[in-house]
């Protein structure tokens, strides 16, 4: 009797390569502010969404704080809370030191503390932070509900978890432009605000806000595209990347691919969705009836 044979299903796992991440900022934290022009604008529009909510936390984690323009502006807002810095690249964690270090004499900014760290691993103690801010660093992650999960374990009951991330129409030029080398992953996968809602909620989140917005940079050419990705260590860090140089026929092949998006203007367009988003955990008193909380989506303006 011959052996039966189960056909093999071929699965899409998805993976980041953390390692790639962490080297690739490394290298970048000298050139990412000159490049950030994006982050920069993202952070601001947090900043104003962060008006409009009542908190007065005494510690805050500002998670994938990059070169730290968002640690210091949480510690003026805040000038009795303690700030603690994280990131995965130690460059970015030296590099915001130096920022704390011009401006403490300026306004006696003393409690801060640095840790080099992944979101899906924190070394914090549990209920132990009144707010996380997170600014573009989530999509870095390859476990949404274990990042999430962590975060509602160091947060204290009533804490406020705030962040923005990149959602599935960021890059949609460079991804299909890409496809002249399909057999390989090029540009990196962003999750719908929907489904970051569920995650939220699954992690024990209340009552999760989300909106989202389109923002569109426009370049000479595609090498432009290339170049700030860079200079911001935003590489392709998927497992599924080719390995090695790109060769030339395939920047020759990606850059006619990419003429299709030209405008009108002569520019080349390069597109990002950025996800927005605010929850609470809840004080152990809080409940719904029957368990059901609601998300709320605000419409786009």
């Amino acid at each position: 009797m011959k052996p039966s044979i189960t056909p093999a299903i071929e699965q899409d796992v998805y993976q980041i390569d953390k390692a790639r991440v962490r080297a690739s900022f490394d290298r970048a934290a000298q050139t990412y502010d000159a490049a950030a022009v994006l982050q920069t604008e993202v952070r601001e529009r947090m900043f104003s969404r962060l008006d409009l909510i009542k908190i007065n936390p005494e510690i805050i984690l500002d998670a994938g704080c990059g070169t730290g323009h968002a640690s210091l502006e949480l510690g003026k807002r805040y000038s009795k809370s303690q700030v603690i810095s994280l990131d995965i690249a130690t460059s970015m964690l030296k590099k915001t030191a130096a920022q704390y270090s011009t401006v403490l004499r300026l306004l006696g900014m003393v409690k801060q503390q640095a840790v080099c760290a992944d979101i899906e691993q924190l070394p914090i103690a549990d209920q132990s932070l009144d707010m996380i801010w997170s600014n573009l660093a989530v999509q870095w992650c390859n476990d949404l509900d274990l990042a999430f999960t962590e975060s509602h374990r160091v947060l204290k009951p009533g804490g406020l978890f705030m962040f923005s991330t990149f959602g599935p129409d960021t890059l949609k030029e460079l991804r299909q432009a890409s496809n002249v080398d399909a057999d390989y992953i090029h540009v990196s996968r962003f999750i719908d605000m929907h489904d970051i809602g569920d995650a939220l909620m699954r992690a024990g989140y209340t009552a999760p806000v989300l909106d989202v917005e389109r923002f569109e940079l426009t370049y000479d050419d595609v090498m432009g595209v290339m170049r700030d990705l860079k200079a911001i260590g935003a590489h392709n860090s998927a497992q599924g990347r080719r390995r090695g140089l790109q060769g030339r026929g395939f920047l020759q092949k990606l850059t006619q691919a990419y003429e299709q998006f030209r405008q009108a203007s002569g520019k080349l367009p390069a597109t990002f969705e950025v996800v927005y988003a605010h929850a609470w955990k809840p004080e152990p008193k809080l409940h719904f009836d029957d368990g059901v909380a609601p998300i709320t989506f605000r419409p786009r303006s």
